[in-house]
């Protein structure tokens, strides 16, 4: 194999955060944006700077992405942090329940990523991060759906850094434990008492402190030997 392709970022990189409106994804987009680069948030929400978007949505991914590319240029980074959390039983859980989580969690990451693999096939560098969680690796009470479409995230990253390896285009994961964001602010208390009780640091993490895990999976030279990984900022809740 060739030695990796040497890069240069004079003007920054141009990188895409999916869910970059809130949370997690806002945190990324901020450090990134402080790291020099240019940035387009791609969201459900509306806002000033924001690329409407429905991830689930075939679609309004393309159109969003398009969008993206006429402000940036070709994409060199895509963070897909965009992402649904609901809880319920598994004997109480619609179907319709279940299909949600899945076609945001899962298969919009998989539409994500397949709006930027052409072309960074084609540029022969890029970086794809994509937000799983712990709980794909341990499961969580009440949270099936979810744990199975983030195990499913953490699946499609392998594959997929296995299939663009070669052009130089590196595939990762972050696993975050439980973060202190909207996303988990419609979660029973009950539920977040009992898991900070199991957390080894006794706390949830802060989205600036997941940040910082996507800017070394993006950076040349630091981020040029991780392949396929699942990085798990977590506060101890999972030790592989």
């Amino acid at each position: 194999m060739a030695e990796p392709t040497s890069v240069s970022f004079e003007e920054g990189r141009s990188v895409v955060v999916t869910g970059g409106a809130s949370g997690i994804g806002r945190a990324i987009a901020e450090a990134f944006r402080a790291n020099g680069d240019r940035v387009a948030v791609l969201d459900r929400a509306a806002g000033p700077g924001v690329i409407s978007v429905d991830v689930a949505d075939e679609g309004s991914v393309r159109s969003a992405f398009a969008i993206a590319r006429q402000q940036l240029g070709p994409i060199q980074v895509l963070v897909n942090s965009a992402g649904l959390l609901t809880e319920s039983p598994l004997a109480d859980m619609t179907l319709a329940q279940w299909n949600e989580t899945l076609s945001i969690d899962l298969s919009g990451v998989f539409l994500c990523c397949r709006e930027v693999v052409p072309q960074m096939r084609e540029q022969q560098w890029g970086r794809i991060i994509n937000i799983a969680s712990q709980l794909a690796l341990k499961g969580g009470v009440g949270l099936s759906h979810y744990s199975a479409a983030k195990a499913g995230v953490i699946a499609l990253t392998k594959s997929l850094a296995l299939e663009l390896a070669a052009d130089n285009v590196l595939v990762n994961a972050i696993a975050p434990g439980p973060i202190e964001t909207p996303l988990v602010e419609g979660i029973s208390e009950g539920w977040k008492a009992a898991k900070r009780a199991e957390l080894p640091l006794g706390r949830f993490g802060q989205s600036s402190e997941v940040a910082p895990t996507a800017l070394l999976l993006a950076s040349d030279p630091g981020g040029n030997l991780y392949l396929g990984q699942t990085l798990g900022p977590n506060s101890g809740d999972v030790m592989p």
